[in-house]
């Protein structure tokens, strides 16, 4: 049997780069390196602590509280989480820029507080303080 080591990257296909890249880089602070043709790419940031296979019912009673995607907008087909220093600073700077938040800075049960929204690709995109993977931050006794 295959044996999966861990996630080398995951990045959205994108229809407008413009728009996309505005939102990762721009809003999101990503830094990419940028190939002659186009491509975007970073090695900068820290791998994937978690990859997961999340029902879209979950993912709706987390942004909306029920468990039917809103017919009203795009259903996701993937997810994307960045932990972030502040959720709250960074759900303002989102806003600011015209961004529509799912959810802003919502404390999950198991502690994470996450702000939610749709790139412009469609990925439920999530910004996060995730303090069980946050190892180095714990508090000495």
């Amino acid at each position: 049997m295959m044996k999966v080591l861990f996630v080398v990257g995951f990045g959205p296909i994108v229809s407008d780069m413009q728009k996309s890249a505005t939102f990762y880089q721009e809003s999101l602070g990503i830094s990419f390196q940028e190939e002659t043709d186009g491509y975007l790419h970073t090695e900068g940031l820290q791998g994937v602590k978690t990859f997961a296979l999340w029902p879209l019912s979950q993912a709706a009673q987390s942004c909306f509280g029920v468990n039917e995607w809103p017919t009203d907008l795009p259903a996701p087909t993937s997810r994307l989480e960045f932990d972030v220093e502040d959720v709250a600073q960074a759900s303002e700077e989102l806003k600011a820029k015209g961004y529509q938040l799912l959810i802003a800075a919502k404390k999950e049960p198991w502690g994470q507080t996450v702000t939610r929204l749709l790139s412009p690709e469609g990925i439920l995109v999530g910004l996060t303080y995730t303090p069980l993977m946050r190892k180095s931050e714990a508090v000495p006794e």
